[in-house]
């Protein structure tokens, strides 16, 4: 099986390159350490120093200032080759759990039309409970937990939880993870400030459910057909795009990272950084 480069660039200009190197390094652990634990996938994340060259193979993960209207994260180019666009300032590193997000989905689902037949799920009150019936899930492997409060941390930097592939499976069994972190613990659940969307095979229709603002009870909504030759994915990511104004949807209605958190996480890239300087400093002397 091939190895799936992925390139982590900065379009903004304006993130600083030690946080870009530690957000490589701990995507590129993520995907080899936990996500392969789980899906078949083998893959390698590296920091591209240069925004004008992407070298070839690649599959990259631009961090720019923002989206046009309408346009969510995930894409294919003229070759139908994936890439991802993520959203990313200096004033916050809650971009790093985006790229995660971005990165894993592009793993899992390369070109955005892989489904999973499981059982159908519904909203009785403000509950979500399974169905009689049967819907073709797009695989979006961190839509489901994708608020930041379900995030964890790789030495020091933020990353996405995810779904393993028992999430699909038809009941509950015991000591089964449904999500990386345990967060998910049940087939089908989607956690506050989180959504799922679906092939409705009955209906012939897509829908989703969603539950972006958890002050709010979750809904199913309809969604029109995707455009021809677009992908599910892409279409899906759109249509969120347009209506929350992000390519993933935590931040603005999900659950933020506490300021205590977010100092830690911090707190533990400088001190790795330290670490980083007095090795070099011992191995520079050891040298003479």
């Amino acid at each position: 099986m091939s190895v799936i480069q992925v390139g982590l660039v900065d379009q903004t200009g304006k993130i600083k390159d030690v946080l870009l190197q530690a957000a490589a390094a701990a995507l590129n652990i993520q995907v080899n350490r936990d996500l392969s634990q789980f899906w078949n996938v083998q893959a390698s994340v590296t920091y591209l120093p240069s925004a004008s060259r992407i070298p070839a193979g690649v599959w990259p993960v631009f961090l720019v200032k923002s989206l046009p209207p309408g346009e969510g994260g995930f894409h294919l180019d003229k070759h139908n080759q994936p890439y991802a666009k993520v959203i990313a300032t200096p004033d916050s590193d809650d971009w790093t759990i985006d790229a995660s997000h971005e990165t894993l989905e592009m793993l899992v689902d390369p070109y955005g039309n892989r489904l999973q037949n499981s059982t159908s799920i519904e909203i009785d009150g403000k509950k979500i409970e399974d169905g009689t019936g049967e819907f073709a899930y797009l695989v979006e492997a961190c839509d489901p937990c994708e608020a930041d409060s379900y995030s964890y941390a790789i030495q020091g930097i933020a990353v996405s939880d995810f779904l393993t592939p028992h999430f699909y499976d038809p009941v509950k069994t015991p000591g089964t993870r449904y999500s990386f972190t345990g967060a998910i613990q049940a087939p089908r659940q989607i956690l506050p400030g989180g959504y799922i969307s679906w092939v409705n095979q009955e209906q012939g229709e897509m829908q989703q459910l969603l539950w972006v603002d958890p002050s709010k009870p979750p809904f199913i909504q309809d969604l029109e057909p995707a455009p021809k030759g677009m992908s599910l994915r892409v279409w899906v990511d759109n249509v969120m795009y347009k209506k929350y104004e992000k390519a993933t949807v935590r931040s603005p209605k999900g659950e933020p990272l506490s300021t205590s958190v977010t100092k830690r996480h911090a707190a533990k890239r400088e001190t790795l950084e330290r670490i980083a300087v007095a090795r070099a400093k011992y191995y520079s002397e050891a040298s003479h």
